[in-house]
């Protein structure tokens, strides 16, 4: 069976222009990386404003497992079948992180005969998007500690400090460190740490940010850290905000390649869902919008963690309003949720898979109560059975969901037909009703309550009384009426990664809040999770290489 790097190879790319002019995007807007990738230019961009928004659906997913899901795969499949069928689609993903492509969950193009090329260009560099990311936080760290060095003239406490710096790779040495040592000429000795760049406030606010204005006015509203006598210190304070601004300034234009199939796909922004918001950015979505009939973009990770971040913090930021949702899962994955152990996923288990659907339930339930139809994409492996295919279709039609079988990583558009026009009727028919989980003005405690209750079903959440003292200081300070933003396992509704299937009744503990003032939502940091995560024993990094005439092997 070829590889996913083989099907790209094996494609013939048309030249971005042509996907441009499908896309309804001229030539005189497109601001070209090579002949397969382009940037869109913000004049154009700006002129689409005002134009009648398309429809908007949104692809999430079960709890992710080592058996793999699809998301990606799937959205990409079904904007290819919603093109074949006539509805001018456009696709909306985040970019890939180096972090999980040198380190265990491998890119994020997609798969099979369902991916956004040039694969290994999109996994890898790209554009340079999040290259100008880090460089723009470590910019701002940078002025943070310039500003202690040469006398400190804001008051900033140095043990108060807290902007950490980036970088867009997994390595654990640098979640925690001490700097600045070496003598007085080195710097102001203080503890600090690295996120991952996809984690940082950075990477929220550009993908949050609805133009060049908003950026660096976002830009501005970041708090770096404390006086001694609790005043924040903002990157505007530091006069960081417009130099930041001009390294993200290119990078804000949202990025266009297409499908094996041809299909214009707009590829921007890339906060994780476990750590982060999990969306791509507004400018590419709203872009996307304007253009097409259709747009269909993703939400990291599960839907407890990627779409309720995407319905709770980037419609309501945006003022967007989703028409349909689509669960991704496979009968592999629901086997696993039903304690069968990825080695043996290959025998027939109906009895596994009856057990581990009630994850893809929960799921589906969750969707409903922010008001959208919900539609179920069965992501097809070959060694499905016939048996336990049935068994998610009667599960879902106990609950009143559909359940579509799809074959799009073999077939292409082809195998998402049927997903396709059952989307297309139900978003002709208009069921949506959407509205957040909870209200602006519910306090922070209360909203993270709400989450824990509905989409985790938890029976208590563990506030320790400095965490709640904390989110009272964010009340005070002006930002009670923000989302929270959980960082949490994507393994499991609860914050114990190994508790699979459906869990309830656990208790949801915070370990630490912080406020992005600038990105508008405070980050709860529950259980272990971490934001800058590590390798694992044998990283994908030891199988990529060049082969002899100079290509890239080993991207999956």
């Amino acid at each position: 069976m070829a590889t996913d790097l083989e099907i790209a190879r094996a494609a013939t790319l048309q030249p971005i222009g042509a996907i441009a002019a499908r896309a309804g995007i001229p030539e005189a807007a497109l601001i070209p990386y090579g002949r397969t990738k382009a940037k869109i230019d913000f004049d154009f961009i700006a002129a689409q404003a005002g134009r009648p928004r398309g429809k908007l659906v949104l692809v999430t997913g079960i709890s992710p497992t080592a058996a793999g899901e699809g998301k990606t795969t799937t959205t990409i499949g079904l904007g290819d079948a919603l093109n074949a069928l006539g509805a001018r689609t456009m696709i909306c993903l985040r970019e890939p992180s180096l972090g999980p492509c040198f380190g265990v969950k491998g890119g994020a193009t997609g798969g099979g005969r369902a991916q956004v090329a040039p694969m290994e260009e999109i996994n890898l560099h790209f554009t340079g998007d999040f290259h100008a990311i880090t460089s723009a936080n470590n910019l701002l760290a940078a002025m943070v500690d310039n500003h202690l060095y040469w006398g400190n003239g804001l008051g900033l406490d140095p043990r108060r400090v807290t902007w950490r710096r980036a970088m867009d790779m997994n390595d654990r040495n640098l979640r925690n460190l001490v700097l600045g040592l070496g003598g007085a000429t080195q710097g102001v000795p203080r503890e600090d740490g690295f996120d991952i760049t996809v984690a940082s406030e950075v990477m929220a606010i550009f993908c949050l940010a609805r133009d060049l204005g908003d950026l660096q006015a976002r830009l501005g509203r970041i708090i770096v850290g404390q006086t001694r006598d609790g005043r924040s210190v903002t990157a505007r304070d530091l006069k960081a905000d417009g130099a930041m601004a001009a390294l993200l300034r290119d990078a804000l234009q949202p990025n266009l390649v297409q499908t094996l199939e041809g299909s214009p796909a707009l590829v921007h922004g890339g906060p994780f869902a476990n750590i982060a918001h999990g969306c791509n950015s507004v400018m590419a979505t709203a872009l996307g919008l304007g253009l097409a009939d259709v747009v269909v973009t993703e939400a990291g990770f599960g839907a407890d963690l990627g779409a309720e971040k995407f319905l709770d913090i980037k419609c309501p930021s945006a003022g967007l309003a989703p028409d349909l949702a689509v669960v991704v899962a496979t009968v592999r994955a629901l086997k696993m949720h039903g304690g069968v152990a990825k080695s043996a996923l290959g025998a027939e288990d109906v009895a596994a898979v009856e057990r581990g659907v009630v994850n893809l339930e929960r799921h589906v339930e969750n969707m409903r109560k922010f008001g959208l139809p919900v539609l179920v994409a069965l992501n097809h492996f070959t060694s499905d059975t016939e048996a336990e295919i049935e068994a998610v279709r009667h599960a879902m039609a106990r609950i009143g969901a559909e359940a579509i079988l799809c074959t799009h990583w073999g077939d292409g558009a082809a195998g998402a037909a049927a997903l396709a026009r059952r989307a297309r009727q139900l978003l002709e028919e208009g069921h949506a009703r959407f509205r957040p989980l909870y209200a602006p003005e519910l306090p922070l405690a209360e909203k993270l309550r709400t989450i824990a209750r509905e989409i985790y079903h938890a029976a208590e959440v563990q506030i320790p009384p400095a965490i709640a003292a904390r989110l009272a200081r964010f009340e005070e300070m002006g930002f009670g009426r923000v989302p929270v933003c959980v960082a949490k396992t994507q393994y499991s509704f609860s914050a114990d990664a190994g508790r699979m299937g459906a869990p309830s009744g656990h208790v949801l503990p915070v370990r630490e809040v912080r406020l992005s003032a600038g990105a508008g939502f405070v980050v709860a940091v529950c259980g272990d999770i971490m934001t800058m995560p590590g390798l694992p024993r044998h990283p994908a990094a030891e199988g990529i290489g060049l082969d002899p005439a100079g290509r890239i092997e080993g991207l999956f």
